[in-house]
């Protein structure tokens, strides 16, 4: 499908609205007339990464986590030292007062 057949198909009446959807979906060539060639897209798969580069990226995510749990209890020492509220996790099994009643 070209550029214009696209247009009158889907009713599109402005050229910017294929343009600005191009940008933020991929960069397609459509001066062959398809996207795609022979019904295969032409975006695939990312390469699987290397161990090294799975490692890199596990660490960072790692990192990321120990953060926000470092953020998450400085909130919560927040809580209990300045507004005096208790945050404790319930044990198993036991039900709030809210689900008793139903």
């Amino acid at each position: 499908m070209t550029y214009k057949q696209a247009q009158d198909h889907y009713g599109i009446q402005g050229c910017s609205t294929i343009l600005v959807w191009l940008r933020k979906h991929g960069r397609l060539d459509w001066s062959k007339g398809s996207p795609f060639s022979n019904g295969v897209q032409a975006m695939s798969d990312p390469l699987p990464l290397t161990p090294e580069q799975r490692i890199k990226k596990l660490e960072k995510e790692l990192l990321d986590t120990q953060r926000k749990a470092e953020f998450f209890e400085a909130i919560i020492d927040v809580l209990e030292k300045e507004y005096g509220v208790k945050l404790v996790k319930k044990p198993k099994g036991i039900l709030s007062a809210r689900s008793k009643k139903k």
